[in-house]
């Protein structure tokens, strides 16, 4: 899960960067700069929600199965609940990170 997770976000990297080294234009063909800016705009909407989307699948993955381990652990040792609530904490908080690069994405 974790190779398909790493291929898809290479893809992705390489797709955004690709478009940026192909999209260098010369004076001529600089014509149509409200096109340029309404598919640069269109282009940030969809970087958000890729950030937003994808940061918050990994953190239901996350979620799940620290939540399933703590679950079970909790079942045969009720102490551990104090040191298995930080786990789940922490893998909400890859959502969190995702929606704070949106942000950047969109007002920066």
């Amino acid at each position: 899960m974790k190779k398909i997770i790493a291929v898809i976000c290479v893809a992705l990297i390489g797709c955004f960067l690709g478009f940026n080294v192909f999209s260098q234009q010369t004076e001529e063909q600089n014509l149509n700069d409200e096109n340029n800016a309404s598919l640069a705009s269109s282009l940030k909407y969809l970087a958000a929600a890729l950030a937003v989307g994808i940061s918050c699948i990994a953190g239901g993955i996350a979620v799940g199965r620290i939540g399933s381990a703590a679950m079970g652990a909790m079942s045969e040792n009720p102490d551990l609940f104090g040191k298995a609530l930080p786990l789940v904490g922490l893998a909400e908080g890859i959502c969190l990170w995702g929606l704070i690069v949106a942000f950047l994405i969109l007002f920066l």
